[in-house]
């Protein structure tokens, strides 16, 4: 089953847009603390959020969109059924070539999963994958558990879905 509906890809990419404007305009979600070791939570968040009100928040509907979408874009540039990335509560897909799941087993032997919001940086080329596998936002199973060839979801590569 697709993870977004092809009538659903132009919100998908508008979604996507959105949340990487209200991310420019809200450094603070994804840029690391004074320290340099943990990603701004809590009060400091909520000031940060405060100060901002260029760009309003993105919607639970938006983000759920940019998720599908960004899974599109991953599953039309790595096609195949080796690996599962999952990005719950809003999507999963199957990329990459390789060793399938048995027809007993739904699951590819590699499996990754990463939080919504984590997952956006690492589409949108905000952060890398060895900044958010260091911080320990990324569950990974299996050989291939390193997406970091395929991130970010270029500019480019998104420009090519225009409908």
């Amino acid at each position: 089953m697709a993870v977004i509906r092809d009538r659903d890809i132009p919100r998908g990419r508008r979604s996507f847009a959105f949340w990487r404007q209200w991310m420019a305009s809200n450094a603070s979600k994804c840029c690391p603390d004074d320290e340099g070791t943990e990603f701004r939570r809590g009060a400091a968040a909520e000031r940060a959020r405060k100060r901002t009100d260029d760009v309003m928040e993105p919607s639970r509907q938006d983000i759920a969109m940019a998720v599908r979408y960004t899974l599109h874009l991953l599953e039309e540039r790595a096609p195949g059924g080796a690996v599962e990335v999952r990005v719950p509560p809003w999507g999963a897909v199957k990329i990459l070539d390789g060793p399938q799941s048995d027809p007993h087993n739904l699951t590819p032997p590699d499996v990754i999963e990463l939080d919504p919001e984590t997952w956006l940086r690492l589409a949108a080329g905000l952060s890398t994958w060895d900044e958010e596998r260091a911080m320990g936002r990324i569950s990974a199973v299996g050989e291939r558990d390193d997406l970091s060839g395929l991130l970010p979801l270029s500019d480019a590569h998104t420009d090519s879905h225009d409908a």
